[in-house]
């Protein structure tokens, strides 16, 4: 179960009907970098790592890749166990979660199949067979993202999240209120996500003019230290997203009570492996969270909804793909796709996907 080769791709995915905007970006099309390993018996396995622009979170494209390159060398020869290809990765390069995640969700694709068991039964065993997702809005007008939820409540998601930040607090508010207007009477859960872009006096002021609609107020300040500040002055619950970028920084902020919850990126964590801890450490403290990443196609999409279904049911937030915001697939005949607002776990062995890999052209680096 040693690595042969690999090789890394590059592959733009336009966002459709974009761009996207979030309080920080506006995005228009997304850089997405793919592995492929293969092992010694000639087994395939995949892995991706998507960042959303460079502003986002620390990570780019391009440094994916040349952290990739950077390791790929040193990794011909390593077992694609978990445990093993962390160690050898670490010893190879500091930092760099982002792209480590790429290799990890190979490997696991990898290992699956050698096994013959899907990548949920590497983490521990799915609980469910299909996956509760949601929908993120983009920044926008009160009218407009109104218009969105009720759209995607008719399509079957059990959970919203409002994107707000980037202008005046006042809007952010106005779009709360009119979004609970129209929800109030229905079991739809609803996020409002800041991406750091609020300022702590903002948050405060949001919470308390919003005292009466229940939602988690995602990752709404910039740092640690400005969720700490709030936390004794907001009457929502708090859940941290682009803060929580290491095991020891989410153990941390549980011990020291700051938040209530995660928005989890797979790839920020630096991969499955990280996840499933993450995971176990969540249901040790009863913080619910989702299983996200922040874009990418099938392959990343498959890892979140497979570590998504070994969640426990009181304590998944769900699992939010791309595959809305994206045309096409890498598996053209099993994709993955949201259904009536779940997601069907795939049962064949690794990802459970088959990846059409002509779609990406030639590798830009081989090992």
């Amino acid at each position: 179960m040693e690595i042969a080769e690999i090789h890394i791709y590059q592959h733009d995915l336009p966002v459709k009907n974009g761009p996207y905007t979030m309080a920080n970006a506006k995005v228009y099309s997304l850089d997405t970098t793919l592995i492929k390993i293969i092992t010694k018996s000639g087994q395939i396995g995949w892995g991706e790592t998507c960042p959303v622009g460079p502003t986002y979170a620390e990570a780019h494209a391009k440094g994916a890749r040349a952290a990739l390159e950077e390791m790929a060398p040193g990794l011909i020869g390593c077992s694609i166990e978990p445990k093993a290809i962390h160690s050898k990765m670490n010893s190879l390069l500091n930092g760099h979660n982002y792209a480590k995640a790429a290799v990890d969700i190979a490997a696991h694709d990898a290992l699956g199949k050698i096994l013959g068991v899907s990548v949920s039964t590497l983490l521990g065993g799915s609980l469910r067979n299909k996956v509760p997702s949601y929908y993120a809005t983009g920044v926008g007008s009160p009218e407009d993202v109104v218009k969105v939820v009720k759209e995607k409540i008719l399509e079957g998601y059990p959970r919203v999240q409002i994107k707000v930040g980037g202008r005046p607090v006042e809007i952010d508010i106005e779009v709360i209120k009119k979004v609970w207007e129209h929800i109030r009477s229905k079991e739809i859960k609803m996020a409002v996500d800041a991406n750091r872009g609020w300022t702590t006096e903002n948050a405060i002021r949001v919470s308390r003019e919003c005292v009466d609609i229940p939602f988690v107020m995602e990752q709404p300040c910039d740092t640690i230290e400005d969720l700490q500040e709030i936390k004794p002055h907001v009457s929502h619950l708090i859940y941290m997203d682009e803060n929580s970028t290491s095991l020891k920084i989410v153990h941390s902020a549980v011990n020291r009570g700051i938040v209530d919850g995660f928005g989890m990126k797979v790839t920020r964590i630096g991969g499955l492996e990280n996840m499933k801890t993450f995971r176990d450490i969540c249901e040790a403290s009863n913080l619910p969270h989702t299983c996200d990443d922040s874009w990418g196609g099938d392959i990343i999409a498959s890892a979140c909804t497979h570590i998504a279904s070994t969640v426990k049911d009181s304590l998944l937030e769900g699992a939010w793909l791309a595959a809305p915001y994206i045309e096409g697939n890498y598996d053209i005949d099993n994709g993955i796709n949201i259904i009536n607002g779940h997601i069907s776990v795939p049962e064949k062995p690794g990802l459970g996907i088959e990846i059409d890999e002509t779609i990406f052209g030639p590798p830009i680096f081989s090992f």
